[in-house]
């Protein structure tokens, strides 16, 4: 168990690390590591597009911890990989549905 909450933690870290940057960051934030930014001038507020950008990264890096700590709570079963894969893939799909939403609403 020390060594799924040290590969959890590490990448809880790094996707609240990516929320927090993209929360704070001035230009137009992407959602996907291949995909050109929008230019400032695509996006009809930059700011809300990066805080609600940022907001999902810190919330699916939270997902990971609440996931693990559960996983952790049925240790002795293994009924514990059930939060750990939900907590992992679930919610992908539901940030790319969320990023679909967002362009939709914030893109010119």
């Amino acid at each position: 168990m020390v060594l799924s909450a040290i590969i959890f933690g590490l990448c809880a870290v790094i996707m609240i690390t990516i929320g927090f940057l993209q929360y704070k960051s001035k230009t137009p934030v992407t959602f996907y590591t291949g995909e050109n930014p929008y230019k400032p001038e695509e996006i009809t507020d930059v700011k809300a597009w990066n805080r609600k950008h940022g907001l999902m990264w810190i919330t699916y890096g939270i997902i990971i911890i609440i996931s693990w700590f559960i996983g952790y709570l049925l240790s002795d079963s293994l009924w514990m990989l059930l939060p750990f894969i939900l907590g992992f893939f679930v919610p992908i799909f539901v940030m790319i549905g969320y990023h679909e939403y967002l362009v939709n609403k914030y893109k010119k």
